[in-house]
């Protein structure tokens, strides 16, 4: 059983692209689309193993199309890029948005690496 915080308030802003979540510990965090859609949980980004995760890119612009639950446990995103197959736990949502400052920097060092740029969000 997990003893994560569970969200008392779920909130899509969609002229800012920002998703924002407040937890029952008091946490509070906003999450860009982009940065979702690019941690998507899904085996398509993440792969099926270590190492094997596929670099997201052109998704600057990305919005929410729509928000499933999934049971009491976790929500599922829909993308306005057709990619909705990523199912974001309560554990997940709370990593990446404890972690949003060092996971968006270690995605665009990846990207820079690659030799991606990002393009300015409309």
């Amino acid at each position: 059983m997990t003893t994560a915080p569970k969200p008392t308030d779920i909130k899509l802003h969609q002229a800012s692209r920002i998703l924002e979540i407040t937890f029952d510990d008091g946490s509070h965090f906003e999450y860009p689309c982009e940065y979702l859609r690019v941690y998507s949980p899904s085996a398509e980004v993440q792969g099926h193993g270590p190492g094997q995760e596929v670099l997201q890119v052109g998704k600057e612009n990305v919005n929410i199309a729509g928000i499933e639950p999934v049971g009491n446990y976790a929500i599922q995103l829909e993308f306005d890029d057709g990619h909705n197959t990523g199912i974001y736990s309560w554990d997940t949502l709370y990593v990446l948005g404890r972690d949003k400052e060092e996971l968006w920097a270690e995605y665009l060092n990846r990207l820079e690496k690659a030799g991606h740029k990002r393009k300015a969000s409309k």
